[in-house]
């Protein structure tokens, strides 16, 4: 009969998952244990922070629950930030954390800590397992909620003594049934009389709308509804814009894309949202970094909401429609709506929309470098690659420039803005896509959060290509404090840097340095060119390291508290 352990690994398998990320300890030396012959891959990470968020990469490249591993007290809380991350950004992640025996629960135990109460507030589920009867059907519930509805992070606490344990079929019986039945008795019941598609009042915005708007989200990717948005954009042609985590889901070729969208969003994208008569969102929550100040956001708009998770709704702005459910389903619906009537002529609204006296100011001779790097970067990558981006200055670069028809080829940490994500995060993608080119772009700051995970990269033999964007500061914090507090560089300089080259050799990972050069094109070496291709090529891991210039910033910016239409455009509209 199996151990607790065993029962563990055999739901993990049933969910069709094959790779998992941890760091053993005792409380969870029996699930190790069980470890061989299970038919799952364990990839040990340096850190459980490494493992969570290579977790989440793992994903975010698949659209199928993470999961992460660590033992009670210091493994489980260093999951937290990890776990807050998911939430906020709606990746489905299983975690499962050892606990101190049952009857020393409670009683400050060693390594003990209540990671079930602390993580209420930032898991969609979380269940401390009190018999080993208990483990198969929770796990399974575990894995239903993270990946069901708007997706996001379970937590599953086990005590040794359960893992240990020996499940007895006949028990096990009972207190299954027994547990079904206080769950069927919690689950919500079905909406008889759920309202049906609005589709009369939907034609009567479009019909009267001189300036419509269609605002994309990461929920059209995580509902699997990409086609059908693609579609329905084509058919309506109305100019479009992408949040950081919908970046992807639009063609870029198409003649309505207005790029990203929010603080550092591109000029054409928050103009024509600050101008919309009518806005339509799809599967975005309209966070600050997307509305600047929400009560000047979109100031003439009437709002349409498609969402799947209800508590969005009317939470930011009121919706003048909200169209609740799966995009999966309302998207095709609204696409066969428009197939029975005439649309208006948008034409004049979309030239001047995505024309070209609302492109791009120049950049500041400072930024140049870097924006052409990655431009030539990301000419070089092939269709199905994937670019991991950690948070700061080089992020809002990274997305600015992105341009690809790989609906989850960008990731990154947005909603939390966690440093330290890109790197464990790119690992997870690249053993999710093992035949991809993933690229780790990442600051000298936010590589050092979780740099023991070169030693990942090297055990697992991952060809990971890994972007160094040097400028030795927290860019993004060193940009406001020049911007906003009088160059008043208080705690960002990082100067005194390690050898990121030597460091990264001494953990088996050859590289090379990308100087500027002021008499090069665009700021940039010569043989740049032959740079990246000996970057990109190589089967085996690489660093390249980019010496940005310390002062270069991102543009647009729209500054805290501001609408989007006083974003600033360049260094001499600060005052």
């Amino acid at each position: 009969m199996p151990k607790g352990a065993e029962l563990v690994w055999q739901a993990v398998r049933e969910q069709g998952v094959d790779t998992v990320f941890g760091y053993p300890g005792g409380a969870v030396i029996p699930l190790y244990d069980a470890l061989e012959g299970s038919g799952v891959r364990h990839i040990l990470t340096r850190h459980e922070q490494g493992a969570v968020f290579a977790a989440e990469g793992w994903a975010r490249a698949t659209g199928r629950a993470g999961v992460a591993i660590a033992t009670s007290g210091p493994g489980a809380t260093n999951l937290i930030t990890g776990i807050a991350d998911a939430r906020m950004d709606s990746t489905p992640l299983v975690c499962i954390t050892g606990q101190v025996r049952s009857s020393l629960i409670g009683t400050d135990a060693f390594q003990e800590t209540d990671i079930f109460g602390m993580t209420l507030a930032i898991t969609k589920w979380s269940r401390l397992v009190r018999s080993v009867e208990e483990i198969p059907e929770v796990m399974r519930q575990a894995f239903e909620i993270a990946q069901s509805g708007r997706p996001g992070p379970v937590l599953v606490d086990i005590p040794v003594d359960c893992l240990k344990a020996v499940w007895e079929p006949d028990a096990a019986a009972a207190r299954e049934a027994a547990w079904r039945l206080e769950h069927s008795r919690q689950a919500p019941a079905a909406d008889a009389n759920a309202p049906a598609f609005p589709e009369v009042a939907l034609r009567a915005l479009l019909r009267e709308a001189q300036r419509p708007v269609a605002l994309v989200g990461a929920g059209v990717k995580l509902a699997g509804a990409v086609s059908a948005l693609r579609a329905l954009l084509d058919k309506l042609q109305l100019p479009a814009g992408m949040t950081v985590h919908g970046l992807g889901a639009i063609a870029p070729g198409a003649g309505y894309n207005l790029g990203m969208v929010g603080m550092h969003g591109t000029r054409a994208a928050n103009t024509a949202l600050h101008e919309t008569d009518l806005l339509l969102v799809f599967g975005a929550r309209l966070d600050d970094r997307v509305t600047g100040d929400p009560a000047r956001f979109a100031p003439a708009a009437r709002i349409v909401h498609f969402e799947i998770d209800p508590a969005q709704l009317d939470r930011v702005r009121p919706a003048h429609l909200a169209i609740p459910g799966s995009l999966a389903e309302t998207l095709p619906r609204f696409l066969q709506a428009l197939e029975r009537k005439p649309l208006p002529d948008w034409s004049q609204w979309r030239e001047l929309a995505c024309g070209p006296e609302r492109a791009e100011m120049a950049a500041s001779a400072l930024a140049v470098p870097a924006l052409q790097l990655l431009d030539e970067l990301y000419a070089r990558l092939p269709e199905d690659s994937y670019v991991v981006a950690d948070v700061g200055q080089h992020q809002m670069w990274a997305a600015q420039r992105y341009r690809s028809a790989n609906p989850r080829g960008f990731i990154t940490s947005g909603g939390l803005g966690a440093m330290g994500f890109a790197l464990p995060a790119a690992i997870g993608v690249q053993l999710a896509r093992p035949h991809s080119t993933v690229v780790c772009i990442s600051g000298d700051g936010g590589l050092q959060m979780n740099i023991q995970e070169l030693a990942t990269i090297r055990r697992c033999s991952l060809p990971l290509k890994l972007l160094l964007v040097d400028n030795k500061y927290l860019g993004m914090v060193r940009q406001w404090q020049q911007l906003f507090y009088d160059r008043n560089y208080a705690e960002t300089d990082l100067s005194d840097n390690p050898d990121f080259l030597a460091l990264a050799r001494a953990y088996g990972i050859a590289g090379e340095r990308l100087q500027l050069d002021p008499a090069g094109p665009q700021g940039l070496p010569r043989d740049r060119g032959e740079t990246l291709r000996r970057f990109l090529d190589n089967p085996q891991p690489r660093l390249l390291l980019f010496e940005c210039a310390p002062e270069a910033n991102v543009f647009p910016m729209v500054p805290s508290g501001a609408a989007l239409s006083e974003m600033l455009l360049q260094e001499k509209n600060v005052r």
